[in-house]
């Protein structure tokens, strides 16, 4: 007779009621976490909402911006819980404006695809790597360059986090991640990136139901998983024409 638990047993440790206790036990003050998100789309709506009412502080948030005033990453901003911002682009939140000119939050500023490669380099365990973008820029103030040959290149360094919080569209029970069009954008990178990985989905299956050929991030990098059926899904800068239905 075979001892082993089923698939089912051993697979549905990995979800939790909802986001505050899928986030129970592993957040705490000073911790880096890498969230996943372009602006507003595929941003994890319920895991942040719930990362702010946790209370925790002195946060690094390595994310490609900081959401917008009042939603997203910026929910965290106005409570003063994010000491740091490894961002790229922060040009939609007027408080993150404000804290960064008045001194009050750190800033470490990458160009976009210099983040994401450092990402990537983060969950595949490689230190550090060279780039072209940046040099000669403040970009490359205090790190090494390096001549390959007649091109000059700056050192970038793997991002690593010690909680990652991202949104996909369907989960099965594995943890096994399928992201819907551009909602992709950063969550694979900030998901392997991290030592532990909070998936929040907006549809649960059981294993079996994803075709292997259509998972995109496989479930050996999500620890939890946290089902969000209906996200509020808000649009950054809606622009219509007169006239036009």
């Amino acid at each position: 007779m075979n001892d082993m638990p089923s698939t089912d047993l051993r697979t549905r440790g990995k979800l939790h009621a909802d986001a505050h206790t899928a986030l129970a036990g592993l957040i705490t003050d000073g911790q880096t976490l890498a969230v996943g998100g372009f602006g507003l789309c595929g941003i994890p709506e319920a895991l942040i909402a719930a990362l702010r009412d946790s209370g925790v502080k002195n946060l690094t948030a390595i994310s490609n911006n900081a959401g917008v005033d009042g939603f997203g990453l910026g929910q965290l901003l106005a409570t003063r819980q994010i000491r740091k911002m490894i961002s790229s682009y922060v040009g939609e939140n007027k408080e993150f404006e404000r804290q960064y000119l008045a001194g009050e939050l750190e800033l470490e500023f990458n160009p976009q695809g210099t983040l994401a490669e450092r990402l990537r380099a983060g969950g595949a365990g490689i230190p550090a790597f060279f780039v072209r973008t940046g040099y000669g820029t403040v970009v490359a103030e205090g790190k090494e360059t390096r001549q390959f040959g007649e091109r000059w290149y700056v050192m970038e360094t793997a991002l690593q986090a010690d909680v990652s919080l991202v949104k996909a569209w369907k989960a099965d029970t594995a943890g096994n991640l399928v992201f819907r069009k551009t909602s992709r954008n950063f969550n694979p990178a900030c998901a392997m990136a991290g030592k532990v990985c909070v998936a929040e989905v907006e549809e649960l299956v059981e294993v079996g139901a994803i075709d292997p050929d259509h998972v995109h991030l496989p479930g050996i990098y999500v620890d939890r998983i946290v089902v969000n059926a209906e996200p509020e899904k808000r649009i950054e800068q809606r622009t219509t024409r007169e006239g036009v239905k």
